[in-house]
């Protein structure tokens, strides 16, 4: 399930996202009007609630006016539509990632923690994967997340055009593991067999439909008789994941150092100090 931000009326979004519009936030004094104690903060809040509780797919403005005990007509007051709401909490539940790292004078300590805490913040909203990068929110927590890691790429000291480059390569690294992080803690739940039975299941059965595996799959094979290198010790809690979940994140450490070796190989071939 993709989904695409920016679909509201533009203006609306962008006054909400920046807070030059605030619609009613209190009545003041008697009359008919919006009752007091709901705000497009809580709002966005409970939102953000359902997405992470129960997914993407249970979110309406139906659902976010019962957890707030209102209906959702109630909403519209303060959001104009589910369009803007989405837009409000991509961009709020960004303000959780930190934008102050260590990176200034080692590039590789503040690219290696920004990766890790990206992928922690992913994991605990996973709906913020199915909103598509080709149209961002535009939001300021949004852009403080992106001027966070161009920070941290400005101290590689590579050209302008490169860096550019690499906050969407990174971007989409990180993005990527936590998809497969993500799917996989899902997997189970969602067809009642854990990653080891699915794979003994299946795995079990190529040699019997397809005999000759190892000769059709010459360069796979080789690989996989050469055998797993030895990991390091799980850290607490790891030894309880799903097998593709360690797998995925296997891969984010391997994959992450590859890419930052590349990055510092790509310095010293521009002669950057």
């Amino acid at each position: 399930m993709v989904v695409f931000a920016g679909q509201g009326d533009a203006r609306r979004s962008m006054s909400l996202l920046w807070r030059t519009e605030q619609p009613a936030q209190r009545r003041r004094g008697p009359g008919p009007g919006p009752r007091p104690g709901l705000s497009a903060d809580a709002i966005v809040t409970a939102a953000i609630a359902v997405a992470d509780e129960d997914g993407m797919a249970a979110l309406s403005m139906r659902a976010v006016g019962e957890r707030l005990g209102r209906t959702a007509m109630a909403l519209y007051t303060y959001v104009p539509s589910k369009s803007e709401l989405l837009d409000l909490m991509y961009d709020a539940v960004h303000a959780e990632l930190p934008t102050r790292y260590n990176g200034i004078d080692n590039w590789r300590t503040g690219l290696t923690d920004w990766a890790h805490d990206t992928l922690a913040f992913l994991l605990r909203h996973p709906w913020v994967l199915q909103v598509s990068q080709a149209r961002p929110v535009l939001g300021p927590h949004e852009y403080a997340g992106l001027d966070t890691l161009v920070r941290l790429l400005n101290g590689t000291g590579l050209d302008a055009s490169l860096r550019r480059r690499l906050v969407g390569t990174l971007t989409h690294f990180v993005r990527g593991c936590a998809g497969t992080v993500a799917e996989a803690r899902q997997a189970a739940a969602v067809t009642g067999e854990s990653d080891e039975e699915w794979w003994f299941a299946r795995s079990a059965l190529l040699g019997e439909v397809a005999p000759d595996f190892a000769d059709r799959y010459p360069s796979l094979s080789a690989m996989e008789s050469e055998g797993t290198p030895q990991q390091p010790p799980s850290a607490p809690g790891e030894e309880a994941m799903p097998y593709l979940e360690r797998e995925a994140r296997e891969t984010f450490a391997v994959g992450l150092d590859v890419m930052l070796d590349g990055i510092d190989a790509a310095i010293r071939r521009m002669g950057t100090p």
